[in-house]
């Protein structure tokens, strides 16, 4: 016996020795990157975390993993202070401007409570990760002296990393054998070996760039997909244990339900209609388009009359919900209205929002721990309370999920009603009401600028499916219009100095607060400060040094004030922090274009297409190095490149219609030009070229027509006027 066990011993030791060695040799030759959330480092001598950021590669391919928002705060909790850890995705982050997300506000709604203690909230919630990276996030906060952990989840565990329709790899594999790849990864020999696996099965590889949900575009999800039933599985394991995790640390815990855009955002996807009623189809189609002439003429109840005997028969069909959920809302009916609505939700075959098994999840684990400090609240619910239907829609929310500044301070409302208890010990103005959703922009330093970025940004996102297939894109679109407007009269009925004072009155309550001094950095860059702007960027990277993006924005404010040796600096600073970034590589190069120096330039432009190779920009800029280096077919390869990566990229399509031209080859410049005339119908410049295009062609009837053009849209055009007039005097075959 001894015997057979010293062989199995012998048998498992050498394949250790060589495993551990071969880490030992891995570390040495500093191949992979940690894999903890949080990285220690000292910043102005004290003893501070701040984010890891490469957590997010053992969760996403190397192209499309995310990084954490900037963290930064004292290993030791200093005394006094109620550390909270927010936990969650993009919602939770606060996207698209973290600055503004629910737990800056929790932040300002408690230290007015409470102002005998410092709160610090430290956002540990990361874009596109679900439910399979909060254990191990919640490893690294269990050592941290934490008061307490929120928890809001649940948007992304069909989509995200190892759910059922993911673009990110695996698709709901089973949770060994996650937890297994995530264990190997924590070693170098597993990141070795997961790059070798990726590099074998690169025919099946995930995309190379983050297109948006359009990426999604044929991962419907049937609702009977087996793979629904393992995510929601996996979400209960996950979120169980992070809750153990939190009770053996002895963190009290409050678990929070996840709110949605109900009213106002149309499912992405429908059900088709089943092949059993398919002899119906007509008297469904019927069915349908009468409700919508009904409901358009504002005829609710009728509309809703049809809308119900269409779904007697596709009774799964989500858009056909969401249609009657209207209906019974523009009646009154909030209750039948708000079924409607989570219906839609629930029937959702690209499912990119916390369904109702989701947050019945996150209720019965709050039950089932609740004598162990673990606290329920139900966001859902009581954000529907803000909409006159009982359903939360576009008074708190962009998009799908994601929360303007109001939905945020309400969130954090109902997250702070819930912590009181919690602090009950602690010093607090319990007489005082929680202060209203103005005072607590303007310690945000909330401006309508900021307003008014974040709403282009969204307004970006919903003009690209998988919004554009939404039955009321339209309606979304225009209410973002008229928010566009509105933002657009208060920022110019706003002094400049008024503008200021905002920001530099709550950078004075908080000079330590980068996300301050960054939005600040970015009004006065856009206002024309550039000078200031750097000033303000200066801070941010002096408070986060070991963050690449301050490093990147002060690189490009110093090159747009041709300060190119000191913007060389801080974009290399940012590569160091980051050697993946392209965008620091674009920079670089544009700087080196400007000195004349090409072939640095082209090396730069080359390595940012290497990390970002479908990006239409770095093709065109590259093609302008290669003309100033005399490569002329490279540079043309380099323009069609960009016109294919983005079709409507009016400005390479230019450039490369005046190059054929050039050359001779006039049928391709005609079709280049003639494409930039149709998305630009304003350029002159466009058009008088297209003309001289024509001319060459023999076509002199549409070249006339090109130059009668330019001279109704600039009547002084003198070079228009001329060739008008040379062709009316001189008449091809086309023109006797």
């Amino acid at each position: 016996m001894k015997r057979h066990l010293f062989r199995i011993g012998a048998a498992l030791a050498v394949p250790l020795l060589l495993v551990s060695l071969a880490e030992v040799a891995l570390r040495l030759a500093d191949y992979g990157h940690p894999t903890s959330f949080f990285l220690r480092t000292a910043v102005h001598g004290t003893n501070t975390l701040i984010e890891n950021t490469w957590f997010g590669l053992r969760f996403f391919p190397p192209a499309l993993a995310r990084s954490p928002a900037p963290i930064s705060f004292s290993a030791e909790k200093p005394a006094n202070t109620y550390r909270i850890f927010l936990f969650g995705e993009s919602a939770a982050l606060g996207d698209p401007r973290p600055a503004y997300g629910a737990g800056r506000w929790l932040e300002v709604l408690l230290r007015d409570r409470f102002p005998g203690r410092e709160i610090e909230v430290v956002c540990v919630a990361m874009t596109a990760i679900n439910s399979h990276a909060m254990p191990p996030i919640a490893r690294s906060c269990a050592r941290l002296d934490g008061d307490l952990w929120i928890v809001y989840a649940g948007h992304n565990e069909m989509a995200g990393p190892f759910g059922a329709n993911t673009v990110f790899g695996l698709q709901t594999p089973p949770r060994w054998v996650v937890r297994a790849s995530l264990g190997a990864q924590r070693f170098r020999a597993g990141q070795l070996l997961a790059a070798l696996i990726r590099r074998l099965g690169r025919a099946s590889s995930p995309p190379e760039t983050w297109g948006g949900l359009g990426m999604f575009q044929d991962r419907h999800l049937p609702l009977d997909h087996p793979g629904r039933e393992r995510v929601y599985r996996h979400f209960r394991q996950n979120l169980s244990d992070l809750v153990r995790i939190g009770i053996r640390s002895r963190t009290p815990i409050l678990l929070s339900t996840a709110a949605s855009n109900l009213r106002d955002c149309a499912p992405f996807a429908s059900s088709l209609l089943p092949s059993a009623i398919a002899g119906n189809a007509a008297q469904w189609d019927a069915l349908c388009q009468e409700g919508d002439r009904l409901a358009a003429a504002g005829r609710w109840s009728e509309a809703a009359t049809q809308f119900e005997s269409a779904l007697g028969l596709h009774p799964r069909s989500a858009e056909l919900h969401f249609r009657l959920g209207q209906s019974l809302a523009a009646l009154g009916d909030t209750n039948a209205a708000a079924e409607g609505f989570e219906q839609a939700r629930d029937l959702d075959t690209l499912p990119f929002r916390a369904d109702s098994r989701i947050n019945a999840i996150i209720e019965e684990i709050a039950r089932d721990h609740a004598g162990e400090r673990v606290v329920f609240t139900d966001a859902a619910r009581a954000l529907g309370r803000e909409n006159p239907a009982g359903v939360p829609g576009q008074e708190s929310f962009y998009e799908h999920v994601h929360l303007n500044p109001e939905g945020n301070y309400r969130l954090a409302r109902v997250w702070a009603d819930a912590i009181v208890p919690l602090l009950e010990g602690a010093k607090t103005n319990r007489a005082a009401p929680w202060p209203e959703f103005e005072t607590c922009a303007r310690r945000l330093g909330l401006t309508e600028w900021n307003r008014h970025a974040a709403l282009e940004e969204m307004q970006r996102r919903i003009l690209d499916a998988l919004f554009t297939n939404q039955i009321n894109h339209a309606v979304q679109l225009d209410h973002f219009r008229r928010q566009l407007a509105e933002t657009r009269a208060r920022m110019q009925a706003q002094t400049p100095s008024e503008v200021r004072l905002c920001y530099e009155e709550a950078i004075r309550n908080r000079p330590a607060d980068h996300w301050l001094h960054h939005n600040y950095a970015e009004y006065l860059n856009n206002s024309g400060d550039l000078a200031q702007a750097a000033a303000q960027m200066r801070q941010v990277r002096d408070l986060i040094p070991h963050h690449f993006a301050a490093h990147l924005h002060l690189g490009r404010l110093l090159a747009r004030q041709k300060q190119f040796e000191e913007a060389r600096e801080s974009l290399e600073a940012a590569l160091i922090r980051r050697p993946d970034l392209a965008e620091a590589h674009v920079e670089l190069g544009q700087i080196a274009a400007r000195e004349k120096q090409f072939e640095e330039a082209l090396a730069h432009f080359d390595a940012a297409i290497q990390r970002r190779p479908k990006s239409a920009q770095v093709h065109l800029r590259r093609a302008d190095v290669l003309m100033a280096l005399g490569r002329r077919e490279p540079a043309l390869d380099s323009l069609r490149d960009a016109t294919l990566l983005h079709p409507a990229f009016w400005e390479a399509r230019y450039l490369l219609g005046i190059e054929l031209a050039k050359d001779g080859k006039i049928a391709e410049a005609r079709s280049q030009l003639s494409e930039v005339v149709r998305l630009r119908p304003h350029h002159l410049l466009a058009r008088l070229n297209l003309g001289n295009v024509l001319v060459r062609q023999g076509c002199v009837e549409e070249a006339l027509t090109q130059f009668r053009e330019v001279l109704r849209l600039d009547p002084g055009n003198q070079t228009a006027r001329e060739s008008v007039a040379a062709l009316e005097r001189h008449p091809g075959p086309e023109n006797p």
